[in-house]
């Protein structure tokens, strides 16, 4: 009886705050192919406008790479009628925050401003698309900003280049083999028009989707969107190139000698299908079950218990056309890197053999229950998941339907879609060790 209660207080519990949480938007589109998304909420005074461009590094030329980045930094330069350097002030004079970052898939700009400074962000935004300032100098200063930006988080952080080893190792012919800020060398060659090129057949508003969330006049909001977005000039209709992968078969083996590290550490990454598909939700919960915290299984095992490891921990690295889960270790004492594979390798046939307990799958339906909540907490996080599911997910509606999906998971699937993906023969292990030292004898 008292599994009965508690199963059913787990169901009324989840459908009431998925019920609580429920999203309302309207959407339409401009006649320049711009999709534009309304979500309303009053409880705050803010409001926060954001365009998200489906443009990211994976669009580039494999000779030309880092240009979806650079724009994340040169379109903050300035536009004809806001010049270079006053952007910022603009928006902080007014009591605003703003921001963008770019990902493989899609570069993301945003403001949020007190509710009654919309006009202003949505001016602001139609410039940035509209006139931005493409000129030798502003290219020249990011250029500099961006090498900095490497140096500091690429080249000179301990363990930082992780992340582009893994992929350059896991793809073949899809452009995520390259990191999404790309080459230097490429930057440094790149010539004006390049610049200009890449600005014209990306950044259009066809190409784009416009987000207003918060605290606003709706029929207000449709005039100024109206009035800002309507005369720019609809871009050429982009054909989106498919590349295929062939599957893992066998155990790539990797190493890669870090100067800033003293420790040396275990990579195992896995590819797995695009995010959108059902098993990359059902990898997201086995990922949760085993990595996810000091609680996860591999961490209570392996750090906690038998005290093999400094760290232990994953990264589920999800995207448009394929996903990685990069699991990754720091030895302890005399216990190797072969060591810790073992012991990962025993928890994945686990998964892969027996079903997870109630309890185990209570917990994650409830971790993911909550990190759907908090994703929806605030109206930034509103737009940008309304932008994101319209624009990467085609379906702009998963903001309230996809945590059902999550919950439609069963124990047996999750068995299942581990044999699928999780086995020895279809991952990378990498090596990634401190450089040795040659001077000594």
């Amino acid at each position: 009886m008292e599994k009965s209660i508690m199963g059913i207080t787990n169901s009324l519990l989840l459908g009431g705050v998925a019920t609580a949480q429920k999203i309302a938007f309207e959407e339409y589109n401009l006649d320049n192919g711009m999709h534009v998304i309304l979500h309303h909420d009053s409880s705050a005074p803010v409001v926060t406008a954001s365009v998200m461009y489906h443009v990211g590094s994976k669009d580039e030329n494999p000779e030309k790479t880092g240009f979806a980045h650079f724009f994340e930094h040169l379109l903050f330069e300035g536009t004809k009628n806001i010049k270079r350097g006053e952007w910022f002030k603009i928006v902080t004079s007014n009591g605003g925050v703003n921001n963008a970052n770019t990902s493989d898939d899609r570069t993301y700009y945003y403001e949020v401003f007190p509710s009654n400074n919309l006009e202003l962000a949505l001016w602001m935004e139609s410039e940035r698309l509209m006139h931005p300032v493409i000129n030798q100098i502003g290219v020249d200063t990011q250029n500099g900003v961006i090498k900095e930006e490497k140096n500091s988080r690429y080249d000179n952080q301990p363990y930082g280049k992780i992340l582009s080893i893994v992929k350059e190792n896991m793809f073949k012919n899809h452009p995520y083999r390259w990191s999404t800020i790309g080459s230097m060398e490429h930057l440094d060659t790149a010539t004006l028009e390049d610049f200009k090129a890449f600005h014209k057949k990306f950044y259009t508003p066809n190409n784009a989707v416009l987000v207003v969330a918060g605290d606003f006049e709706k029929n207000q909001a449709k005039e100024w969107i109206r009035n800002y977005f309507s005369p720019i000039e609809k871009g050429e209709a982009l054909k989106k190139q498919t590349f295929v992968e062939e599957p893992i078969t066998e155990t790539i083996k990797a190493t890669y000698e870090d100067p800033n590290i003293q420790i040396p550490m275990v990579v195992a990454s896995y590819r797995t299908p695009s995010m959108k598909t059902r098993d990359a939700r059902v990898l997201d919960f086995i990922s949760s079950y085993l990595s996810d915290g000091k609680s996860s299984k591999l961490y209570k095992k392996i750090v906690d218990e038998k005290k093999i490891a400094l760290q232990i921990g994953a990264v589920g690295f999800s995207q448009e056309d394929f996903g990685m889960y990069i699991l990754y270790g720091l030895p302890m004492g005399t216990h190797t890197a072969e060591d810790l594979l073992h012991e990962i390798d025993e928890e994945i046939v686990k998964i892969q053999t027996e079903l997870i307990s109630d309890k185990d799958y209570h917990k994650l339906q409830n971790q993911f229950e909550n990190q759907y909540v908090n994703k929806n907490s605030t109206v930034e996080g509103i737009a940008e998941n309304l932008a994101k599911y319209y624009l990467l997910y085609g379906d702009i509606n998963l903001i309230n339907t996809e945590i059902e999906l999550y919950h439609s998971i069963t124990r047996e699937e999750i068995r299942e879609v581990a044999k699928k993906y999780l086995n020895p023969n279809q991952r990378l292990v990498l090596d990634y060790i401190p450089t040795l030292d040659t001077t000594q004898n």
